[in-house]
C-alpha cells in the first residue's frame, strides 16, 4: 500500500541523511541512509533525497523542509548563516529549485558567531523546535554530538554558542590513536567520574592523564572498560571546565540521542547544575514543523 506525506521533514547529517513522512506534526513513516555530504556531489544530492523518499510523494508538489549539511559549502548548495543574536529559527528559508516537479524543497539555514568565530548547521533546529514547546524559555541548551554545542538563550534569541569536538576527539582517539590499543567496550561508572573530577579542577593535565590511560594498561592491566570510561571522563570533564561560564548557575536542557544527553546530563548533576534531558529527533521534527509553519 502506497503512503502519501502531507510533507516530508529531513535531517542531513555528515554521515546519514533522516527522512520523517509527516501528517501534520504526526510521523507516519520514517527513512534513512547514510548518503552524507562526504559521498555527495552538489548535483547527487536531489537523487539521494528522491531515492529516500519516492514512496512518499504524490502527483502534487510535496514541501520537504530540511536542515542539517545539506546548506554546508560542500552540500547541495551553500546556504547563508543567520549571525547571533537572532532567533534559532530563521525569519527565511531557503527555496531550492528542483529537477523534480513533485519536490518543494525548502532548506534552513545555519547559525554563525563571528568572536569568537563558530558555526552550526542542524543544531539550530533543535533548539527552534525546544523553544517553540517552550515559550519565554531563558537558560542554556547543550546540544551534544560530534561537535557539541553550548547555547545561551534570552528573550527568544540565541546570544552566543560555543562548540567543542570532545565526540570527535573521542573517535580519533580510540580510533586513530596510541589508546586504540587500550580501550573497547563495556563501561566504568568509577572511573567515568574519576577521570571528569580530574579536568573539571585540572583541565591543563588532559594531555599527561590521556597517556596515563596507555601506561595504565601496559604496567597495570587496566581493563577496557575503565580505559574507556576514563577516557570520555577526562574529555567531558575539560569540555565542562571550558564551558563553566555557559551552565553554571543557569537553567540546562540536553538535548540529544538519549544515551549521550544522559552522560553528559549526569556530569552536571554532579556540579549542581539543573537539568532536563530532550529527546535530539523529536526537537529536529518540531523545529522543521516550525519551519514550515513559514512557507504554507
Amino acid at each position: 500500500m502506497s503512503l502519501k506525506a502531507e510533507w516530508i521533514a529531513v535531517a542531513w547529517g555528515r554521515s546519514m541523511v533522516r527522512a520523517w513522512a509527516m501528517n501534520d506534526g504526526e510521523v507516519i513513516a520514517q527513512a534513512q541512509s547514510d548518503a552524507g555530504p562526504a559521498c555527495l556531489t552538489a548535483e547527487a544530492f536531489e537523487e539521494a533525497l528522491l531515492a529516500l523518499i519516492f514512496g512518499w510523494l504524490s502527483d502534487a508538489p510535496t514541501d520537504v523542509v530540511i536542515c542539517g549539511m545539506e546548506g554546508a559549502p560542500q552540500g547541495w548548495v551553500d546556504v547563508r548563516y543567520g549571525a547571533v543574536p537572532c532567533p534559532a529559527l530563521a525569519e527565511q528559508l531557503q527555496a531550492l529549485p528542483c529537477k523534480d516537479a513533485r519536490l518543494r524543497v525548502y532548506l534552513v539555514p545555519g547559525m554563525k558567531q563571528t568572536q569568537p568565530a563558530d558555526v552550526m548547521r542542524g543544531e539550530e533546529t533543535q533548539m527552534a523546535g525546544f523553544l517553540s514547546q517552550n515559550q519565554n524559555w531563558d537558560g542554556v541548551i547543550c546540544l551534544p554530538g560530534l561537535h557539541t554545542k553550548w547555547a545561551h538563550v534570552s528573550a527568544d534569541e540565541v546570544v552566543s554558542f560555543r562548540s567543542f569536538m570532545t565526540g570527535e576527539m573521542f573517535k580519533l582517539l580510540t580510533q586513530q590513536s596510541v589508546l586504540r590499543h587500550s580501550v573497547g567496550e563495556g563501561w566504568n561508572a568509577e572511573a567515568f567520574q574519576a577521570g571528569l573530577d580530574m579536568t573539571l579542577s585540572r583541565p591543563e593535565s588532559l594531555a599527561s592523564e590521556l597517556f596515563s590511560i596507555r601506561a595504565g594498561d601496559l604496567l597495570l592491566g587496566t581493563s577496557t572498560d575503565v580505559a574507556t570510561a576514563r577516557l570520555s571522563g577526562l574529555l567531558l570533564g575539560a569540555e565542562l571546565a571550558a564551558s563553566r561560564p555557559y551552565w553554571l548557575g543557569q537553567q540546562i536542557a540536553v538535548i540529544g540521542e538519549s544515551s549521550l544527553a544522559g552522560v553528559y546530563a549526569e556530569a552536571l548533576k554532579t556540579q549542581g547544575a539543573w537539568v532536563e534531558v530532550v529527546d535530539g529527533d523529536a526537537m529536529t521534527r518540531a523545529g522543521l514543523q516550525a519551519a514550515r509553519a513559514q512557507v504554507i
